[in-house]
Parts: C-alpha cells; structure tokens; sequence
C-alpha cells in the first residue's frame, strides 16, 4: 500500500509556493562604519595594493566572514569607504541658508582638523591599482563623492538665480565642475590640502563669473 503522502503546509497547498526562510540578523550600520573606518585607516597607512580583508576584519576584530558578508571584494570595500570619507567632509543633508550664495557655499564644507586632512591626503596617495585596475568602482566612488556635492551646489546657485543673486543666464553647471575639477587636481594630482582658504580664492573668482562681472 502506498503511504500517504505528508501534509502539505498551508502556503504550499494554496499557492504552490514554499515558505521564505527566516532572515538572518540585520546589519548594525554602526559596524558597517568601524569597517569603512578601518578601510580608510590601512590605506593611509599602507596603501590598497597592500591591504587585504583580512587585515580590515583583524583590525575590527570581526571575522573575515562578516566582512565578506557586507563587502564581496576588496574594491567594492574601498569605495564605499571612499564615499563616506568625502560624506564625512561635505554637509549634503541639508541646504544651509546664510543669505548670499558665497557663504552658503562655504557652509557646505565641514570644518576638520589638520591630522584629519593629511589622512585625507594620504588615502587617496595610496589608491595605487585601485585607479587603474578597477575602473568601475573608481568611478562609482568619483560618482559618489562628487555628486551629492554637485547636487547641492546647483541647488544653492538655483535659490540664487530665484532671489536675483545671479542672473537667469548663469551657466551653473559649469560652475560646478570647476568646483570639482580644482578639488580633485588640487587633492589627487598635487596632493595639497583642499582647505577654506582655497576655497574662498576660488568662490572669488568664480562667483564674479557666474554673475557676468
């Protein structure tokens, strides 16, 4: 005699389709920074062509798995270290409102101390293959810095064209790349700080521009 075959559970039996299997522990974003922390440490310190997971998951004191589990390679960890470094220098969560578009630029760029910008320097020093090797995560990572930062510096220069601040025909766009393209020669080709000071000179140059001064 055949026997019976075993009960079906309720979701099989009406819908043909097996229950999901339970989720596995959430990710603790607050780990997910030690990592990025420990990522932008190790290339200050020895540079990507010489760092490994092992030594960011030794660093944590996490096993390698979780690492793994988070970050499936070496330069997808990179970059989004990259990001938050460039996350933790550009106020990008909220417009400031100072009253001119000078001073509402300058407030976008967070205050850092001096030890702070040379580990900045020494990063991005160290990047070594991880320029050449693995485009497409160094591109994601430029995307990732640069962008939020683009986006709101057309909106600040947008608000100032609306209060009459800069005329219609402002070339705004334009603007923003130059913003991006002396902060990346100055940072990645000279390797000098990119500071207030260096900013101000800039925003006193280009600001006269945009209005057709």
């Amino acid at each position: 005699m055949r026997k019976p075959a075993k009960k079906q559970t309720a979701a099989v039996a009406a819908g043909g389709v097996k229950p999901a299997k339970a989720l596995g522990r959430k990710r603790d974003p607050e780990r997910d920074g030690d990592f990025l922390e420990a990522t932008l440490h190790i290339l200050a310190e020895a540079g990507f062509d010489s760092m490994t997971m092992d030594l960011v998951a030794a660093r944590v004191k996490a096993g390698k798995a979780t690492l793994y589990r988070r970050w499936e390679s070496k330069e997808l960890l990179v970059r989004d270290a990259l990001i938050s470094m460039s996350r933790n220098s550009i106020e990008v969560d909220q417009l400031p409102d100072t009253g001119n578009l000078r001073d509402d630029l300058l407030a976008v760029v967070k205050p850092h101390s001096l030890e702070y910008s040379e580990r900045k320097l020494k990063v991005l020093a160290g990047l070594g293959s991880f320029t050449t090797q693995h485009q497409k995560s160094y591109d994601e990572a430029l995307a990732g810095i640069f962008g939020p930062w683009i986006e709101v510096n057309t909106a600040l220069m947008k608000r100032a064209v609306e209060r009459g601040e800069l005329p219609e025909g402002a070339d705004i766009a334009a603007a923003c790349e130059v913003i991006v393209s002396m902060t990346a020669f100055r940072t990645s080709i000279e390797r000098r700080q990119f500071d207030r000071e260096s900013y101000v000179r800039l925003l006193d140059i280009l600001i006269p521009g945009l209005k057709g001064g």
